[in-house]
């Protein structure tokens, strides 16, 4: 099972499976593909075991296996529980490489971001935007890693920027309206602040981070510029990070 290898390379362990509604019915749940995989040959499932299980953007609770076999898996499902709360954190992330992209996507989910805007800027590579992992099917499919991950079931909401002067100007500014805006800047004065108590609008740069007229630029609207410290980190590692620091688990 090719697939199966693929997925396990990026999510170890499916701590929750996230249904989506089409795939409910009467209170039974039909599952195929990786998920299907996953459950025999990562869980090694049997007819009769009982996981957890979530509808997306839905509630939480328990799947019992009715019947299995290599194409197909049957569970009665009960859903129950509400999924755990989100963090009040907007994300302007400058689009990166479509290796980095995957991962970010399945990070963001986990740690509970629900709001993302991938942007462009000066150092963003033209060839990043013709990536088929911008496909909606396929920013899906990484999020929904990240919720099995982190047994959530509230799908992040994904926006594509293009033009970033039209997007600080007419939109972002409205955005970070009751937020605390902050930009990551590695020749920053100020560090970046722990455990936040209100809102925020995070914006992170791609590699080489943003240019100083993009930094000016949201200055101009109210952003604040932070450091991490003397180290510089790749932005797959940067994101969690920051979100981390802003609001711990």
């Amino acid at each position: 099972m090719v697939s199966a290898i693929k997925d396990i390379e990026y999510n170890l362990f499916m701590n929750l499976l996230v249904l989506k509604a089409e795939n409910i019915k009467h209170n039974l749940a039909t599952v195929a593909g990786r998920q299907l995989e996953h459950l025999i040959y990562v869980q090694k499932c049997t007819i009769g075991a009982s996981i957890r299980v979530g509808q997306l953007d839905g509630k939480i609770g328990t799947g019992v296996i009715l019947a299995l076999n290599e194409t197909s898996a049957t569970l009665k499902v009960t859903l129950e529980k509400c999924p755990p709360p989100g963090i009040p954190l907007t994300l302007v992330l400058a689009l990166p490489r479509p290796k980095m992209l995957r991962r970010v996507l399945q990070s963001i989910s986990s740690l509970g971001v629900k709001e993302l805007y991938l942007v462009n800027c000066h150092r963003v590579e033209k060839s990043f935007w013709q990536s088929p992992l911008l496909k909606k099917e396929a920013i899906e499919e990484q999020l929904i890693l990240g919720l099995e991950q982190a047994r959530d079931t509230i799908m992040p909401k994904v926006h594509i920027r293009k033009l970033f002067k039209p997007f600080v100007e007419d939109e972002l500014s409205g955005i970070i309206n009751g937020t605390e805006a902050i930009v990551a800047h590695p020749n920053s004065p100020e560090p970046c602040p722990m455990d936040l108590q209100q809102p925020g609008t995070l914006a992170i740069g791609p590699e080489g981070g943003f240019i100083s007229y993009e930094v000016d630029k949201l200055a101009s609207i109210g952003f604040s510029q932070v450091h991490l410290g003397c180290r510089i980190l790749r932005v797959e590692t940067a994101v969690p990070v920051l979100i981390s620091r802003l609001y711990p688990a």
